[in-house]
């Protein structure tokens, strides 16, 4: 049986890579799970194991005010969806820094 060291919580939740490695980028993506140590995340590039890592997580909850979670870490993993028709990627990355961003309406 696997064991984790932190809760995982399945939340498909809207997510943007804005920085992989140095590089600023630009992608797009949904989460899988959430744990206060990492996300898994589709992605439809494949990205650099090692390498550091910028995204944004949208979080809405009962209000229509959005919040933005900013957050900092590595990408530990990814395999490629064998199902997907597209060039699409399960990716993990851990969450090492973060930070919550308000919306602006």
């Amino acid at each position: 049986m696997e064991q984790r060291r932190t809760r995982r919580f399945t939340l498909r939740l809207p997510l943007a890579v804005t920085r992989s490695g140095a590089e600023r980028v630009a992608q797009i993506g949904l989460t899988k799970n959430i744990s206060s140590g990492g996300v898994l995340f589709t992605s439809e590039a494949e990205p650099e194991i090692g390498g550091a890592i910028e995204y944004v997580i949208t979080l809405s909850g009962p209000s229509e005010q959005r919040v933005n979670l900013r957050c900092i870490g590595k990408i530990v993993r990814a395999r490629k969806v064998p199902e997907s028709d597209e060039a699409a990627f399960d990716v993990a990355a851990t969450l090492e820094r973060y930070e919550f961003v308000r919306l602006e309406d």
